[in-house]
């Protein structure tokens, strides 16, 4: 063979080698280290310390011995991987946190939830808790087989008797190669009732036992969020919970908050999460906190959240779960050896699985029982025999020259068995007296029983079954114990909105588009006819089109002439101080060409009422709220809207809401919400009024008794009139006069419907925002012309106002924004905001030939504008019905 063959030879042989060398190693990993077997629960290393510490007779009441002989004798006779391996294993199953129900009780120093490390294990002692000595119960017994340990010089068994439910009680957690096993500790209580519960019906399914065991019982407590992926991993076999800490609220006496922690997540250490939610404060990233300390004693878990003065408690505890362990997940991986092989198993599995064991546990106990017992019924049955012939026993024995002649003589002349002479042979001549021989009675009467019942029990399932009940029922007796962990409902991923404290804001747009936000007691109150504030430093040709008053919670929905609907929400608008001119809107919305807002609507519950929205034309169209919760990035068509058409104005509107258009031109009209049918997002909607020449809808409200209507003019004046003057009329109408419009005082601006304590906010074409009282301005008729509300500058003129709902302004500001006080000069005399009474009124006459001669609508097939089908079919198009003119 050439010298190139060999080396490529000896290089498959490497291959080959090093993967049977790796296969070797992974299965050892998984079969004989790191996962736990389904019928004890136990890894091999766990149920290596039980047998050490059974051998050393460590049981439940017995003295404590220290860790290190037992670590030793581990070490030695059955795990031969160093006591270094032994020892933390030792630990483990002794600490409270990490078990649910401990299988070692310690004295010493055993760690801590702080992440403390425990003693040396020269210091430390240990014995055998009441739970390890169930699932040692019967070992001696012959119920589980035996092999050779690593040296062959003694025994181990292969699996544990198990009589506690170890595996659902307290979890397993191991990682072998290729494959982890995660599983989650439960209640004991509620295991053996569900183990019951499987025996008396074992088509049980998941669903009903999760009645019974809702899901997993940390040691550490907490909350688990949501049933659903309890229930996909009892379905499954796999699934991830989400674990909470608990927490409360207290209150100081000097008004500030405390966040106080009692229960933190299942293996989360106490240490590092205060760390980290220091680490945070101190980066800026967990806002609100002012100190942090651990207050926990023997008597439990208290972390203080110091937060500082004012802060919200719910966000900050919202931003300590989004950001820290005090909310974390659990992997659930039922992954356990059945049969030494690992498989995945579902809630119901492990439950059949141990049943299973404990029926063949009880069974190979009563055949051993059994065996026992006919064995010594055969050997006093034996005596009985002596006892009856106890001279020609005597005799024999006495003329036998050795014991093998006479033990073969006793069988051939009584018909004894080997086993019953040598028990003859050595029987005490005390036994020949009555009272012995009552015994022997008595006895060989107990062992009969003994023996029938025996028998009985391995002829029937039904009794095995029961007697397993029955150990299950002793066994919730003795580990009586509640639930730790409760189960609530899911909980959503947290949305930034969750971690935002709810406040009132002013959101401002600009004429060129340019958005922020700023607190709405930014801007304090100011007597009518005052100059206001400057809003912002806008570029020049810009100015403040439009304010919004809106919760930090809420969204805004986004309305563009262009029909199309945009979903922003309002903490994602930069909060800007109020002389920055803001951030442009592009950059947070997708905005086409040519695409402006015309409306914002702040909402916050999409699950009820409509979108009501008008044109400029005058059409108006009713959607569903629930058709717009949740538009794509791009936005979505609103209304359809036609060429030389633009939407004006968006509603949410309630079922019994009256409708308002106002027209510049000072026309208003008034309808019933309900005779605009609900219709879908792309239909272009129905005549709302029908506008004179030249006229165009401006604003449309929502006409409520409660509210007065608020009219105001470009050139700074304004009216309140009551709701009851403007009759409900048909849709479709050209409805009547809502305010004289003039020179004076200019074409309509805007329309609101007001309360008496409401604010007012009112914005300049050149930037100049003043907040007023509602209740400053006076109730006049509808046909009036109105009242100086703002004092404009030359070539300035309001261009838009917003109401704020619950003003507690101190009416005393004349505040500017840049420190300075207005004087008085800035101030209107007394008087100069009224008009003149031949102004501001029209005859009787011209007022009802305006308000009640409404021209007959011409029949126009664009009338009826919504272009969507209807549900039900019908055998041919007809047109909705016309608004008829008043006769």
């Amino acid at each position: 063979m050439t010298t190139e063959g060999t080396i490529k030879n000896a290089s498959l042989q490497i291959v080959e080698e090093m993967q049977e060398s790796y296969m070797t190693y992974a299965m050892s990993v998984i079969t004989a280290r790191a996962l736990p077997d389904i019928r004890d629960g136990l890894k091999p290393s766990q149920r290596r310390v039980l047998v050490a510490m059974n051998d050393l007779n460590l049981g439940p009441q017995s003295k404590y011995k220290k860790c290190a002989k037992i670590a030793g004798d581990t070490s030695g006779n059955y795990h031969p991987h160093g006591e270094a391996v032994v020892y933390p294993t030792l630990v483990r199953m002794a600490q409270e946190f990490n078990m649910r129900v401990q299988l070692i009780q310690g004295q010493g120093n055993f760690g801590s939830i702080d992440g403390d490390p425990p003693a040396a294990m020269r210091y430390t002692e240990a014995r055998l808790t009441l739970a390890s000595a169930l699932v040692l119960e019967d070992l001696d017994k012959n119920t589980v087989d035996f092999v050779p340990n690593y040296d062959e010089s003694r025994m181990e068994p292969t699996v544990l008797p198990g009589l506690f439910p170890n595996l659902l009680v307290n979890g397993s957690q191991g990682i072998a190669v290729g494959m982890a096993s995660s599983m989650p500790p439960h209640n004991l209580v509620e295991v053996c009732d569900g183990l019951i519960a499987l025996i008396d019906n074992p088509e049980i399914d998941t669903r009903d036992l999760m009645q019974i065991i809702p899901g997993p019982d940390f040691p550490t407590g907490g909350t688990i969020c949501g049933r659903q992926s309890i229930l996909q991993a009892y379905l499954t076999g796999r699934g991830r919970i989400t674990v909470r800490g608990k927490a409360h609220f207290e209150t100081r006496k000097n008004g500030r908050a405390d966040i106080v922690v009692t229960e933190i997540p299942f293996q989360v250490n106490k240490t590092t999460l205060i760390e980290k939610i220091a680490d945070m404060v101190k980066e800026g990233r967990l806002k609100g906190i002012h100190d942090i300390n651990d207050h926990s004693d023997k008597d439990g878990m208290r972390i203080v959240v110091s937060l500082k003065k004012g802060e919200n408690e719910e966000v900050v505890l919202n931003q300590l779960f989004k950001f820290t362990m005090l909310q974390d997940t659990f992997s659930i991986i039922n992954i356990a050896l059945v049969d030494g092989r690992p498989q995945t198993l579902p809630l119901k599995s492990i439950l059949e699985y141990y049943v299973q064991h404990r029926v063949e546990v009880i069974r190979r106990r009563t055949a051993f029982l059994l065996d026992k017992a006919e064995k010594r019924l055969h050997i006093v049955e034996g005596l009985l025999i002596a006892l009856d012939h106890i001279d020609a026993v005597i005799e024999t024995i006495r003329s036998s020259p050795d014991v093998p002649t006479a033990s073969r003589r006793l069988q051939e002349r009584f018909e004894l068995t080997e086993v019953q002479t040598e028990a003859i042979l050595r029987m005490q001549l005390q036994r020949l007296t009555g009272l012995e021989r009552a015994k022997l009675e008595d006895e060989a009467a107990k062992l009969r029983d003994e023996i029938e019942g025996y028998r009985a029990i391995l002829a029937s399932d039904a009794l095995v079954l029961e007697m397993i009940k029955e150990d299950l029922t002793r066994i919730k007796d003795v580990f009586k114990g509640s639930r730790r962990t409760e189960i609530e409902s899911a909980v959503e991923d947290f949305e930034t909105v969750d971690l935002i404290a709810e406040e009132e804001m002013t959101v401002t747009i600009s004429h060129e588009g340019y958005v922020k936000r700023l607190p709405s007691d930014t801007y304090k109150s100011q007597h009518r006819g005052g100059k206001g504030i400057i809003a912002a430093d806008s570029r020049e040709g810009d100015y403040i089109e439009r304010v919004y008053i809106a919760s930090t919670h809420d969204f805004l929905l986004i309305l563009t002439n262009m029909g199309k609907l945009h979903w922003l929400k309002v903490y994602e608008i930069p909060l800007l101080t109020r002389q920055s001119k803001g951030r442009a809107i592009v950059n947070l919305l997708q905005l086409s060409n040519n695409e402006k807002i015309t409306s914002v609507v702040p909402v916050r519950d999409f699950s009820q009422g409509y979108l009501f929205m008008a044109t400029a034309l005058g059409i108006v169209k009713k959607t569903e709220l629930a058709a717009f919760s949740r538009p794509k990035r791009a936005g979505i068509i609103a209304v359809d809207i036609r060429e030389g058409d633009s939407l004006i104005g968006a509603k949410v509107a309630l079922p019994d809401d009256d409708i308002m258009l106002a027209t510049e031109s000072g026309m208003s009209i008034r309808f019933a919400g309900s005779n605009v049918r609900s219709m879908g997002r792309t239909a272009r909607g129905v005549r709302g009024i029908n506008l004179r020449k030249g006229d165009l809808v401006k604003d449309m409200i929502l006409a409520r008794p409660d509210r007065t209507i608020l009219t105001v003019c470009e050139q700074g004046f304004g009216k309140r009139t009551l709701v009851s003057e403007y009759r409900r009329q048909t849709r479709g109408g050209k409805g009547i006069i809502n305010i004289r419009t003039s020179d004076r005082n200019g074409k309509v601006v805007a329309m609101k419907a007001v309360l008496d304590d409401d604010g007012l906010m009112l914005i300049t074409q050149h930037g100049k925002l003043m907040r007023i009282a509602v209740d400053s301005i006076p109730v006049v008729g509808r046909a009036t012309q109105g009242v100086k509300v703002m004092a404009l500058n030359s070539g300035d003129s309001l261009v838009a106002i917003t109401r704020v709902l619950k003003d507690n302004g101190n009416g005393n500001g004349n505040e500017s924004m840049t420190g300075e006080e207005i004087g008085d000069e800035d101030r209107e005399t007394p008087g100069e905001d009224r008009v003149t009474p031949g102004e501001d009124r029209v005859t009787p006459g011209e007022e009802e030939r305006d308000t009640t001669i409404i021209e007959p609508i011409p029949v126009d097939p664009d009338d009826h504008l919504d272009a969507e089908p209807r549900a039900e079919p019908r055998a041919e198009p007809r047109a909705e019905p016309r608004d008829e003119p008043p006769r």
